[in-house]
């Protein structure tokens, strides 16, 4: 199915199941445990082998030697797998490192052998007898020291591809300079990790010459493409099924060690095998969010509207990787005739930098969105109003192109109402609750929406049971559930009579989870394929598909209703199809997601201790599909937001390029007790452009913004003002008011 006009009505906007707040389907069996992830396929290999992953001990260099005899002679061990065995294998379309395969050492933590062994304890201690003489190599890991220097670069990642690294509308310089109310700041942003819950984690079995690997991935198709690029694997040959995630953030787009080294070591030891990244890899041998140093400049009149926006962004990466695109958000958010923004990239020798929640306009907005507030401070005006009077229903730097929806205007104002956002004193520091020093802060929150190509397959049988398979994943999102109410809905049958099967490379290829473009487009896939097969069940009843009606389990048209399930009596109707956008959509109209984030904090007076008390997100984001998971989405984002802004950070060992705090006990992420109460509302809206499902992304909007909506209130609080995340307390104790 082709979408290029916007949707007229259709059967979802019944909205009898599409839009209602749902439980999700998965969700009985994931709190039960009875969710088979990757790790836990004893159903269909209970005699997998045991894989265990030795890392680089050196961020850079060679491997002069190693040694596997004691590994090899350790009890319990079946094989092992060593990088001096081949040469590097083949660098896939989404790999920035190569994964395995020579003597090279691109980065920490990268995989340079395999034990595998009869359980994981034989595994690892045989994998600590390894012996590696390694010739370090100085390495690049200050990005503060190389940032001076680095150069313009493009990134072409899937979410921002082709984004040049320099864009200019307007004269940027001479507005600036003439601008009566001026800010020139400098943020920074730290290395974080993703610390998803379930590790990366393959189980990969060999028949013949045919692999199967059930892994945690979010992207099937891309998964296959690449492990049979890397592996010289025909993909007919190959096989990728990943039913259920426990968490990936961007870390599982792409194929990791895990799957590849588990491919490897079933091959060698001549049965399957399982392996999971230990914690420590997750960190150093995945990917990571880069570090950022932003530089901001606005011009303002004195009125408040933007006539000067400037935004440099310098991060570090790998050789061949991409820079973080922190200023993507800055062309569109606001109005302002002459804008620059600059995207460069410090070539570094860390673990590669890639994806994670939100990428772009997560840390774009961490800095962007304090530089907000202190223009409104320079003005001598509300944090809200300057967002307001700077509001734009046009691409600022496309002004022929206007949003096809934005209702970023109403998310501010019905969020200060709700939020009690008159009660805020507009000088800092002067609201004290007993010891605590108390504040409020507002962000702006901004994401795009992207279409991407999706399909499915759909399936009616002779008991009115309608099956939907796609190798759309589901990574805690709530997949199941509203590809099955679009089914529902689209065929007239109950929920409980549609089955959902995910995540095979052997169903037609989705969209994929990441992004926040999961939802709208895989559902929509969903609904292409249903049109299909309402026009198969109308044609084998007799009926006009125009005019037919599918509600209740029956078909109706006029005056004559038939059972659905009568329609394949005889045999079950298949129908395949997709939803692909046409090419100029994005010409036509400005496709993105906003909220406004309302954040209040105490500090304590003594300790300097912070606590956020409450949160607020208003999101305009096209219809929801599923209010519960929607809402569920969105305070998992704000949490997340709360950790980017008080505790997430990836120490760097300077001298030797890792990640020193690479486990869950001391990089630090937000328990139960940090986050109180949190609210989301949802304005009510459609975006016939966006699909027929008229929906859009929502789920890293909840991020986009909160950490700067925090940081705004930590300073309302108490008059100190850092630019600098985390906001632990060492950067601000000093600089407390005295306490009385």
């Amino acid at each position: 199915m082709k979408f290029e006009t916007a949707a007229g009505p259709n059967p979802i906007d019944r909205l009898n199941i599409v839009g209602q707040p749902t439980d999700r389907i998965d969700g009985k069996y994931k709190t039960s445990g009875t969710a088979p992830y990757a790790y836990e396929r004893h159903d269909i290999a209970p005699d997998a082998a045991y894989g265990y992953l030795l890392g680089s001990a050196i961020a850079k260099g060679r491997i002069n030697s190693m040694d596997t005899t004691q590994a090899r002679a350790a009890p319990g061990v079946i094989a092992v797998v060593s990088t001096l065995d081949m040469q590097p294998l083949p660098l896939s379309e989404h790999n920035t490192a190569h994964l395995f395969g020579g003597a090279v050492v691109e980065h920490y933590h990268q995989a340079v052998a395999l034990v595998v062994a009869k359980t994981f304890e034989e595994a690892r201690a045989a994998a600590n007898l390894i012996r590696v003489d390694y010739a370090r190599v100085k390495g690049k890991h200050d990005l503060a020291t190389l940032a001076p220097t680095a150069p313009p670069d493009k990134a072409e990642s899937p979410e921002k591809e082709n984004e040049n690294p320099i864009t200019r509308k307007g004269a940027f310089e001479a507005a600036y300079a003439k601008a009566p109310v001026k800010l020139d700041a400098r943020y920074t942003t730290p290395d974080q990790s993703h610390a998803m819950m379930e590790p990366h984690a393959t189980l990969a079995r060999w028949d013949g010459d045919k692999l199967t690997v059930w892994t945690s991935n979010q992207m099937i198709a891309w998964a296959k493409k690449d492990l049979a690029k890397t592996l010289t694997v025909p993909e007919d040959r190959l096989r990728v099924i990943s039913p259920y995630i426990g968490g990936g953030f961007g870390a599982k787009l792409f194929i990791r060690a895990d799957v590849v080294l588990a491919a490897l070591g079933a091959k060698a030891a001549g049965q399957p095998v399982k392996l999971t990244l230990q914690r420590p890899l997750v960190a150093n041998n995945t990917t990571h969010r880069p570090a950022t140093i932003q530089r901001i400049r606005l011009g303002a009149t004195r009125d408040g509207r933007l006539t000067a926006i400037g935004h440099d962004s310098v991060s570090g990466n790998l050789p061949k990787g991409d820079p973080e695109t922190a200023t993507a958000q800055t062309k569109l958010l606001y109005a302002g005739a002459n804008r620059l923004t600059s995207l460069r990239r410090a070539v570094m020798d860390l673990p590669e930098g890639n994806a994670m929640r939100a990428p772009g306009e997560a840390p774009g907005l961490m800095a962007l969105e304090i530089a907000m507030d202190e223009l409104a401070e320079k003005l001598g005006m509300d944090p809200v109003e300057v967002r307001i009077v700077n509001d734009t229903q046009v691409d600022p730097e496309k002004p022929e192109r206007p949003f096809s929806q934005r209702q970023l205007v109403e998310c501010l104002r019905q969020g200060a109402d709700r939020f009690g956002w008159s009660k805020r004193s507009a000088k800092p520091g002067q609201v004290r609750d007993g010891q605590w020093l108390v504040g409020m802060g507002v962000a702006a929150g901004f994401r795009n929406n992207m279409q991407m190509k999706s399909a499915a397959r759909v399936r009616l049988d002779s008991k009115g049971v309608v099956t939907v398979e796609t190798d759309m994943t589901d990574i805690g999102t709530g997949s199941y559930t509203i590809i099955a109410q679009t089914a529902a809905e689209m065929t007239g049958v109950d929920l409980k009579d549609v089955v959902v099967k995910l995540g095979d490379s052997d169903f037609p290829v989705s969209a994929g989870s990441g992004g926040q473009w999961g939802g709208n487009n895989s559902t929509a896939g969903v609904y292409a394929a249903c049109v299909k097969l309402r026009e198969q069940v109308a044609q084998k009843l007799g009926f006009n598909s125009g005019e037919v009606d599918f509600a209740g389990g029956k078909v109706r048209a006029g005056n004559r209703s038939v059972s659905l399930r009568d329609a394949a009596h005889d045999a079950p109707l298949v129908a395949e199809d997709g939803i692909e956008y046409g090419e100029k959509n994005e010409e036509k109209a400005q496709q993105s997601t906003f909220a406004g984030h309302f954040v209040e904090v105490g500090v304590h007076s003594y300790t300097g201790e912070t606590r956020i008390r409450r949160m607020l997100a208003v999101c305009s984001a096209g219809r929801i599909l599923n209010p519960k998971s929607a809402r569920s989405q969105v305070i998992g984002g704000m949490v997340m937001g709360a950790g980017a802004a008080l505790m997430e950070e990836l120490a760097v060992d300077k001298r030797f390029g890792f990640f020193v705090n690479h486990d869950l006990a001391t990089y630090e992420v937000p328990v139960h007790a940090d986050i109180p109460a949190q609210e989301v509302i949802f304005l009510d809206e459609v975006d016939p452009l966006s699909s027929p499902m008229k929906a859009k992304g929502v789920g890293e909007l909840g991020i986009c913004g909160v950490a700067a909506a925090v940081a705004n209130a930590i300073y309302n609080a108490t008059g100190v003002r850092v630019r600098d995340y985390p906001i632990t307390l060492d950067k601000f104790f000093e600089k407390l008011p005295a306490v009385a």
